[in-house]
């Protein structure tokens, strides 16, 4: 398939200086007039919801480490059918990607099982797959001049980056702005616009990370109005769009589509304040191979779907909510007969934590849970975060004793009190060469670990599942 769509990746020298808050307003200015299909570079749950949020339409993970280079084509030519143009934002600073996952100095885990090449997973080397031209969005407030060079480092970097233009964000002043667009027009760049500081234009944040859009719906919408205003007003959205337009042909392998298997299940998933991180692409996976998404609330319902076949208790912020989640009894009776009845059960990070006997937070109050598995959660303030390449330990509901994926860990708490003869579901080797380490929980029908998997890694993760579910669903077994 040959795709001519419009698009633009909007790329910054480093995080933190703005990029989310522009790409997400730049879509919501563009969705007035177009359709608009928005991507982010990377693992990140929470800026796809702003995105979606913003086009209405789901917006997509493009990410070289955790999927192969032609599987983010796949992704990116099946996503943008019916789009006018396609907005991505970028991960970190424009060249940062696997090799440079961690923060200097800081205490996150960045371990991995492989050793990739320099640009791996960056928002450079997606911009170069999909021949898409680079916005760079640089915070020009503590410089005037000096802007010019970084926006002639960039530039000059790597010549098979199409950088194409800068937006200069946090401007002080119109003589500021002079300042800078002179310096950075002057080595042959335009500068598409710059915005003023606006206090309003930020999106909260805690120790945990960002608010998400989910958490802050009835604000979403003024937000996203704010945005879209500042991004319409100081950004020449006319010469974007016509640079968005001189692109290359891109050709792409479409995804081969089965169509539902001949055994059709129902998968309760998991979906509210608490349990928001998914990949699209995962329930995607899920439904080609034949499933039924059911959502459920563990907050607010008071016990699982009926007929269903399989749970998926995806990530989110369940500490936030531990109090609530111990409190939904019914619930925490409903899944623990799901589980007595051995239905295929998967949780990842979030899941896996209310799956423990029990939550200590911050401040030292403790929340029971679920029980299901071994262990209690204690929150730290230390962030464990960073790809993982994982080997199965044992056969599960996705992956086969030996077999490989990639995923992608970020966490505050930590799993204490584990049996010394905890049945681990993976094998983490670390790229410092430091050894193995265990991590999560394979039993049966039961998979939970705090890897975030993207189904879109694995050609048969997602079977799997619902091939485990169907198998379960012919043994009539129930109710629950």
């Amino acid at each position: 398939m040959e795709i001519d769509l419009p698009r633009l990746v909007i790329a910054a020298p480093a995080s933190g200086s703005g990029k989310s808050i522009i790409a997400t307003g730049l879509m919501a200015a563009l969705a007035d007039s177009q359709t608009v299909q928005g991507f982010k570079v990377g693992p990140d749950y929470i800026d796809p919801m702003y995105h979606s949020a913003a086009t209405k339409r789901a917006s997509r993970n493009l990410d070289t480490w955790m999927t192969s280079p032609q599987q983010v084509k796949t992704i990116f030519g099946d996503a943008v059918s019916g789009a006018d143009i396609a907005i991505i934002e970028g991960v970190m600073g424009l060249f940062d990607g696997h090799s440079s996952d961690s923060e200097s100095g800081s205490t996150a885990d960045t371990e991995s099982g492989s050793t990739a090449d320099t640009e791996s997973g960056s928002t450079a080397e997606v911009a170069k797959l999909l021949h898409a031209p680079v916005i760079l969005v640089v915070d020009v407030a503590k410089m005037a001049r000096s802007a010019g060079a970084v926006a002639l480092g960039y530039r000059d970097f790597d010549p098979d980056l199409n950088l194409v233009g800068v937006i200069c964000n946090r401007v002080a002043s119109n003589a500021h702005a002079h300042w800078v667009k002179t310096a950075i027009e002057g080595i042959g760049l335009p500068v598409l616009g710059c915005i003023p500081r606006r206090e309003e234009l930020t999106i909260p944040e805690r120790h945990l990370g960002l608010y998400t859009a989910v958490e802050r719906e009835a604000e979403v919408q003024t937000f996203l109005q704010h945005a879209s205003d500042i991004v319409s007003r100081y950004i020449n959205l006319d010469k974007l769009n016509t640079i968005a337009r001189q692109t290359q042909t891109l050709t792409i392998e479409t995804r081969a589509h089965d169509g539902p298997q001949e055994t059709f299940v129902r998968i309760a998933i998991a979906r509210d304040e608490a349990f928001c991180f998914y990949y699209q692409d995962n329930l995607d996976r899920l439904e080609a191979a034949g499933a039924e998404i059911i959502p459920f609330s563990p907050l607010h319902d008071e016990g699982l779907p009926a007929d269903i076949d399989g749970v998926y208790l995806g990530g989110g912020y369940p500490e936030l909510y531990a109090q609530k989640l111990s409190q939904n009894q019914n619930l925490r009776q409903s899944l623990g007969a799901a589980h007595q009845k051995e239905m295929p059960i998967f949780a990842e990070c979030g899941g896996l934590m209310v799956l423990t006997e029990s939550i200590t937070n911050l401040e030292g109050e403790m929340h029971s849970m679920y029980g299901v598995i071994p262990g209690r959660l204690k929150m730290q303030s230390r962030l464990r975060m960073g790809y993982r390449q994982i080997t199965a330990r044992r056969d599960s509901i996705l992956l086969k004793r030996g077999e490989q994926t990639r995923g992608h860990e970020f966490h505050y708490s930590d799993w204490v009190e584990q049996t010394d003869d905890l049945s681990h579901a993976y094998e983490i080797n670390s790229r410092r060469g430091e050894g193995t380490r265990l991590e999560g929980f394979a039993q049966g029908n039961l998979l939970a670990s705090y890897v975030h998997l993207h189904f879109c890694a694995h050609p048969y993760l997602a079977k799997n599942f619902v091939q485990a579910c169907a198998r379960w669903r012919s043994l009539d077994v129930k109710p629950i």
